[in-house]
């Protein structure tokens, strides 16, 4: 039997995990360097962004209708002179009391937002979910102030201003003049501005209007895995009963008022309840007519321009109380019949 001795493997220089370190630490640094700057896509629901701002004018409307009732005992139209003053100072409360002490606006926490620093986000680079990053910077919040807040209340007092003096007349001065065309280009590139960067909002979801984007003040999810606060089932019901009612608004002009009441009279509780003092007024104005003329062949009374106009715009026209096909119209106590249109 040979038994074979294998040599034993040579014992490590002591400075040997000393030079992997050194050799290892340059590529450690690459690699986590790339995964620093690597950025994960985000995507933050655009109904969100627009429902933010959407809620967040609903909630000045409220304030402002508040503020109102205050001064209703106070003479009459002095609050319409201050009207934007009285809106600037409502969007300066709400910008004090959530942008300027680092928290969303009313509407923005209700959909789960709120405001990051996209410039401070692409130095730092550091992301783990990708909502990490800085609020707004001081100067974000002065300038965002003077825009949304005093650049409207400037251009609402210019407009009220310009259309008090007349600018745009061409009776008044050369200056008035030029200020007016000035305005008018000014507003037209700001819409068409607008306009562009709603496309740009729709495709990238960044950035809803034009302050938005010249800070690099993006909205982002507050919590990742906190739902919004106004669901989608209550936006719905809203939105199927704000269609109904415009529908109804749209309808309710070209329904004939004695064809519903024909209609409805079968259901009516007192059907045999008609007394002489019913039957002495006009079923359609509900008064007492002063010209009196009867529908035939029924003999109701009408007045004679109720009459005349429901036969002329109805040629079927149905009397409004007993529902008969009224054929002619003849004068209380005249044998001269006044034949209708009625086929």
């Amino acid at each position: 039997m040979i038994c074979v001795r294998s040599n034993p493997s040579p014992a490590p220089q002591e400075d040997a995990w000393v030079t992997s370190y050194q050799r290892l630490v340059p590529h450690w640094h690459s690699v986590s360097l790339s995964h620093q700057h690597s950025s994960i896509p985000i995507s933050i629901s655009r109904v969100n962004q627009f429902d933010a701002a959407r809620l967040d004018i609903e909630l000045s409307a409220m304030l402002k209708e508040q503020l109102v009732k205050v001064f209703s005992l106070m003479k009459p139209g002095m609050l319409f002179q201050y009207e934007p003053e009285l809106d600037a100072f409502l969007e300066f409360l709400i910008w004090r009391f959530s942008i300027w002490v680092d928290k969303p606006t009313p509407g923005i926490a209700l959909m789960n937002l709120r405001y990051r620093d996209e410039r401070a986000v692409a130095l730092r680079g550091k992301v783990r979910t990708g909502l990490e990053g800085p609020g707004l910077t001081f100067a974000q919040k002065m300038w965002y102030c003077v825009a949304a807040v005093g650049g409207q209340y400037i251009w609402a007092r210019l407009q009220s201003l310009s259309a008090f003096r007349r600018w745009g007349d061409s009776e008044q001065r050369p200056l008035a003049r030029r200020a007016w065309g000035l305005m008018q280009r000014i507003e037209g590139l700001y819409k068409a501005a607008s306009f562009g960067n709603l496309l740009i909002f729709l495709y990238t979801g960044r950035y809803r209007n034009l302050i938005e984007r010249s800070l690099q003040a993006r909205l982002v999810y507050e919590s990742p895995n906190m739902n919004r606060a106004v669901s989608f089932e209550y936006m719905n019901r809203q939105l199927v009963w704000n269609e109904f009612s415009e529908m109804l608004l749209l309808l309710l002009p070209l329904l004939n008022s004695s064809t519903v009441k024909s209609f409805l009279h079968p259901f009516s509780k007192d059907k045999s309840s008609s007394s002489k003092e019913d039957d002495s007024i006009c079923p359609i104005c509900w008064a007492s007519p002063t010209l009196v003329y009867l529908a035939l062949p029924c003999q109701h009374r009408y007045c004679y321009y109720c009459l005349r106009t429901r036969c002329a715009a109805v040629p079927s026209f149905q009397c409004s109380r007993c529902s008969k096909p009224v054929v002619a119209m003849q004068r209380h106590g005249s044998d001269v019949e006044h034949k209708t249109q009625s086929q």
